[in-house]
């Protein structure tokens, strides 16, 4: 199995951001599970704007399991919809 395909396997979809939260923000946020490989808010290539989710990927599994059994998150006074990324995501 390459490392490409091990490391998918460890990513969330993060819904219901807030507008205001940058990348980084979100690999500091769910850096306390553990080592955050790559953390990204997407954004509308047009408007600039977020679109109010994104992905973090973990490096481990241990840290991958303890954010996504995680029963609620908090950011910026938001409850985020957090899930294991599908293929399609």
């Amino acid at each position: 199995m390459s490392s490409n395909i091990a490391r998918n396997s460890y990513k969330l979809f993060v819904g219901n951001l807030p507008w205001t939260i940058s990348s980084k923000e979100l690999k500091s946020y769910f850096s306390r599970f553990g080592h955050v490989a790559n953390a990204e808010v997407v954004f509308d290539k047009q408007l600039g704007l977020s679109k109010y989710y994104g992905f973090v990927i973990f490096s481990q599994r241990d840290a991958f399991n303890s954010a996504s059994n995680q029963n609620t998150h908090f950011l910026e006074g938001r409850v985020l919809n957090v899930q294991r990324a599908t293929a399609t995501q």
